[in-house]
């Protein structure tokens, strides 16, 4: 059992350092990273996932999609300000007690 928990802790903190350095990089980067990019640079499994978990975390992390003149379309992740709209709709959620 305790190496069990053991594991599962260093899981857990190795994931929070992906997170943290993939929210370093959004930060910097005007343009925004690709999923093969956030997977390449910090050895994430799915870059989707780490995503999902930091926007839970409450960042605000947009997902752009740039075609280009071959017709090839990839998705940009990058790190932006939330709408009034949607911190209005965050506050509503709470006020309800939906979170």
């Amino acid at each position: 059992m305790q190496l069990m928990e053991n594991v599962t802790m260093a899981t857990s903190n190795a994931n929070v350092t992906k997170e943290s350095k993939v929210l370093e990089a959004l930060q910097s980067s005007n343009k925004g990273l690709t999923a093969a990019q956030i997977e390449a640079r910090f050895g994430v499994g799915n870059a989707r996932s780490t995503v999902s978990a930091l926007r839970m975390k409450g960042f605000a992390i947009y997902a752009n999609q740039n075609t280009d003149t071959k017709g090839r379309t990839k998705t940009f992740y990058r790190l932006g300000t939330p709408s009034r709209a949607v911190v209005a709709a965050g506050y509503r959620a709470l006020a309800a007690g939906l979170v």
